[in-house]
């Protein structure tokens, strides 16, 4: 079973237990938080959450957010991520078959809790093409 890493701040946070939820059959869910709708520092669950997929324990990451900027970028200080900011799921077929992107931002005051479930359907069953795109993934980490 793949295991996704998730997390957000306070205005993801009904989102994420929603997508919890709907893909818990199918993937292994590791949730990094937060808890509640209290506000919080997205970057102390996004940190975690991205060195997660780093580091491999976890496969790929959902992230969840009020415009989902704040925790993609974030997320892209790793030099080991490529996190997605998506609000449709055009985009995050592209994400996954060109830029083998690992991590998905999703807005969550800006899209349907409906709309948010096929993005991440569409990032979660969509595997990276390789071939010509292979050499542009390989330079876009800096070290």
């Amino acid at each position: 079973m793949i295991k996704i890493a998730i997390a957000c701040d306070h205005a993801g946070f009904a989102y994420k237990e929603l997508f919890k939820k709907y893909f818990s059959d199918r993937f292994e869910i590791e949730d990094f938080g937060t808890e509640s709708s209290n506000s919080v520092d997205y970057p102390d669950f996004v940190h975690p959450a991205a060195e997660s997929v780093e580091s491999g324990k976890n496969t790929l990451g959902i992230l969840i957010c009020g415009s989902g900027q704040g925790v993609q970028m974030t997320a892209n200080k790793h030099q080991g991520i490529r996190c997605a900011l998506c609000w449709m799921p055009e985009l995050a077929e592209l994400s996954r078959l060109h830029n083998n992107a690992n991590m998905i931002a999703i807005p969550a005051r800006f899209i349907a809790a409906e709309l948010g479930i096929e993005i991440i359907e569409k990032f979660l069953t969509t595997e990276f093409e390789g071939g010509r795109h292979q050499n542009r993934v390989s330079k876009i980490a800096t070290c």
